[in-house]
């Protein structure tokens, strides 16, 4: 077996399927391209090209590393999101696709504001306030974290996308340290994980994403119960909070919402059907 392209895919790919990874082949390409600065066409056309002694040593890491259950976005460092490139370190969440739905919600309901002002609490890598803020040239954003190197991360996010001149980044857990604004929207990807249910997640998640971006709580509830509590006091009348929750929780949520505080507008399932996003707006 030779150091090319091809061989070095082959090989990847069975040490990746040996070790339970799912969709062997297509991560062992994402690695290899990863490493040596090439799309997956090249890889396809060049597939017989041998590839340089210290790429081929950096490519096999990235391989082990893979097959240790370490997810390919952390090794990569960048994730896609709403059609941009965002970097990730183990700092931060990996962006997920149901959260473009958040981003989606959120853009409908300031779609016929003028110069909307918005709060994103519990940022991580800023994808979701930084893609509103691209998506909209005219809105303004306030970032929050609990987690100082997830700040610098989003930050760094920020100024990648040219965004950083209409964004603040505030370490806060929740709105603690938030000065109190009257914001048109708060959006939030809240920890929702309940403790019990850990231990089942994949171990991509359960043992590389941290851990206070997952879970809060007993039963996973504690922070979207001090957004549904404590919103109120930063939102404009009529302004909205939006977030994301999870799987099992769409009818603990609704039982959740103060009706003298919030008008449930409505709680949007995924692309499976799931109840994930929640929009409640504030009454007049």
């Amino acid at each position: 077996m030779t150091n090319s392209i091809s061989d070095l895919l082959r090989e990847a790919s069975q040490a990746l399927r040996d070790a339970g990874v799912p969709e062997a082949r297509r991560e062992a390409g994402s690695l290899l391209s990863h490493v040596i600065g090439k799309d997956r066409t090249f890889l396809i056309s060049h597939a017989e090209d041998i590839v340089a002694r210290d790429d081929l040593a950096r490519f096999r890491e990235a391989v082990t590393r893979r097959a240790s259950g370490e997810p390919l976005q952390y090794i990569t460092g960048v994730q896609d999101f709403y059609g941009r490139e965002f970097r990730v370190t183990t700092d931060v969440l990996i962006p997920r696709p149901e959260t473009e739905l958040l981003v989606e919600a959120a853009l409908e309901v300031i779609a016929h504001k003028p110069a909307p002002l918005i709060c994103d609490v519990g940022t991580g890598s800023g994808c979701i306030a930084i893609t509103l803020v691209c998506e909209r040239t005219d809105a303004r954003a306030v970032a929050v974290d609990v987690s100082a190197p997830a700040l610098a991360v989003a930050e760094d996010n920020s100024r990648r996308h040219g965004v950083s001149d209409r964004m603040r980044f505030t370490i806060s857990d929740c709105f603690e340290s938030v000065d109190r604004t009257a914001f048109d929207l708060v959006v939030s990807n809240p920890p929702y994980v309940a403790a019990a249910a850990l231990s089942g997640l994949q171990r991509e998640v359960r043992d590389h994403e941290p851990l206070v971006a997952l879970s809060s709580g007993v039963d996973g509830l504690d922070v979207i119960r001090r957004l549904l509590r404590d919103a109120p006091a930063f939102l404009k009348t009529d302004g909205y909070l939006i977030m994301e929750i999870g799987f099992d929780q769409g009818e603990k949520v609704q039982r959740l919402i103060n009706e003298n505080l919030w008008r449930l507008d409505e709680i949007r399932p995924d692309l499976q059907g799931i109840p994930r996003i929640v929009l409640v707006q504030k009454r007049g």
